[in-house]
């Protein structure tokens, strides 16, 4: 077999990025270049305090490490073709002295998703410079990114296997979004810089985007969670392998063992669940169903896994649910109407992460847009913008949710019109209000990328294809009025 690409990721690859949430790449620019980057980065921080997200337009060649096929070619086979960059760019300073961070996960900025083991986010971290044993190196815990539990937040008394992501100037590391971290400590003399950029699917998955040769998943040794990997293996691969029922575990077990006190246990239990079929169904929406408020609202204050706090749909029974895919969704629709405002949020977002084998639900996602409550509209929202598939039938209730009292919805429905343009002359100019208006500057960005995917589309239906529409290129070059080194992220 031919390779297509010899840039994309292999079958090695993917599996390690799956059991151990990572996978590196250099980017294979000249060391001037980087020297470059770390000379400017020094005299920017220096003179001007940190940009935050301004970062990329204040130091523009920054773009040009991602744009190297190496690194392009890593993030297409994990995110698919046409991912978007996120307008959260960070520069962490670690400097001589320092006596590193305690370990925690990044928060989706100021948002509240749950953590699905369907990755459609990723950090990548690239060094500017040469990183050695003691210049405080980003650590990560491997395998441990499904956990929103660790034996201790102190790095000093954590009992999990570490690993430093090391290595020569250039070195990109691709993270799973919802990997553990910190900085470690910098016992050398040199100041240690890391660029953290993040980006997100705008397409769900159909075919492997890697160089694929393996058909299925093969087991790996150490696995903890093969029930998790195997699942999000077929969905990269835009296949449902029809796994076989997994005979000697019954439903009972599989609900008792949700309610499990390691969570390990819990996590295993949920998606096993896939193999369950239509039979499990109706237990756990009775399981969801009596799920209380309180039980709900415990995923919601700020911890070390959710430091903007987390999503009231964080429950067992909804991961179990969201395993089960297709079988599941008839049922989920119906409890979009639920009484409980934590019943309709959790359906709302588990059809999100469940994506295309849901597609017939939209119609009763955009009703939820309208939902009462918050949680309900933001998860639907969303939801909305894994799916997609809008026609211009669709225009009102997106410009309806373009206009949400909150913040979240706002930015998810720009978000999901950057991922899915669509040619309306309403929205167009609903989005280019909220550009330049909107309180939230993430919604800024979202809406100017939405626009620019918008005169994309139709400059190729004008018969313009191969033309980049110039707010294309603007958006890595905006310079963001809202983010001050005050105000930097």
């Amino acid at each position: 077999m031919t390779s297509r690409n010899a840039h994309l990721l292999r079958d090695d690859d993917m599996r390690k990025f799956i059991t151990d949430g990572y996978v590196q790449v250099n980017a294979g620019l000249p060391e001037e270049f980087h020297q470059d980057i770390y000379r400017k980065i020094e005299t920017v921080l220096e003179e001007e305090g940190n940009p935050g997200n301004n970062i990329l337009p204040r130091i523009p060649e920054l773009q040009y490490v991602f744009d190297q096929p190496a690194v392009r070619g890593a993030l297409t086979s994990l995110l698919g073709p046409g991912y978007l960059m996120h307008p959260h760019r960070y520069c962490h300073l670690n400097r001589p002295g320092s006596p590193g961070q305690r370990w925690h996960k990044d928060d989706y900025i100021f948002d509240h998703n749950v953590r699905h083991a369907r990755c459609r986010w990723v950090m990548a971290f690239y060094y500017p410079q040469d990183v050695s044993a003691d210049m405080g190196a980003t650590g990560i815990l491997p395998g441990r990114q499904h956990y929103n539990r660790i034996s201790d937040c102190d790095a000093s008394r954590s009992t999990e296997s570490a690993l430093d992501l090391r290595g020569p100037a250039g070195t990109v590391s691709i993270v799973n979004f919802d990997t553990w971290h910190r900085a470690t400590a910098n016992t050398s003399v040199h100041n240690r810089y890391m660029l953290k950029f993040q980006f997100t699917r705008s397409s769900e998955p159909n075919a492997p985007d890697w160089e694929n040769r393996i058909g299925g998943w093969k087991p790996q040794p150490g696995n903890a969670l093969p029930a998790i990997s195997e699942v999000v293996w077929n969905w990269m691969s835009g296949t449902d392998s029809g796994q076989a029922e997994a005979h000697g575990v019954s439903i009972d077990r599989c609900l008792n063992d949700l309610d499990d006190s390691e969570e390990e246990v819990r996590l295993q239990a949920a998606y096993t669940f896939r193999r369950k079929g239509l039979a499990a169904v109706e237990p756990l929406a009775e399981r969801l169903r009596a799920t209380s408020e309180e039980e709900a609202l415990a995923s919601v204050p700020k911890n070390p896994a959710n430091p903007a706090g987390g999503n009231p749909s964080e429950l067992p029974a909804a991961y179990a649910l969201s395993a089960m895919g297709l079988p599941a969704v008839g049922r989920l629709e119906q409890l979009l109407e639920d009484d409980a405002w934590w019943v309709r949020a959790a359906a709302a977002d588990v059809l999100g992460d469940i994506g295309l084998p849901a597609a017939d639900t939209m119609p009763a996602l955009f009703r939820s847009l309208g939902d009462e409550d918050a949680w309900v509209r933001r998860n639907a929202s969303e939801a909305v913008s894994v799916i997609g598939g809008f026609s211009n039938e669709d225009a009102p209730v997106l410009r309806g949710a373009l206009a949400d009292d909150d913040e979240r919805v706002r930015r998810n429905i720009a978000f999901a019109l950057a991922r899915h343009p669509i040619q309306d002359a309403g929205l167009a100019d609903d989005l280019a209000a909220r550009s330049g208006d909107d309180e939230g500057r993430y919604v800024r960005y979202y809406a100017l990328a939405a626009a620019a995917r918008m005169a994309g589309e139709a400059a190729k239906m004008a018969g313009e294809a191969g033309q980049e529409s110039p707010w294309e290129s603007m958006l890595a070059k905006r310079w963001c009025p809202l983010t001050t080194p005050k105000s930097a992220y």
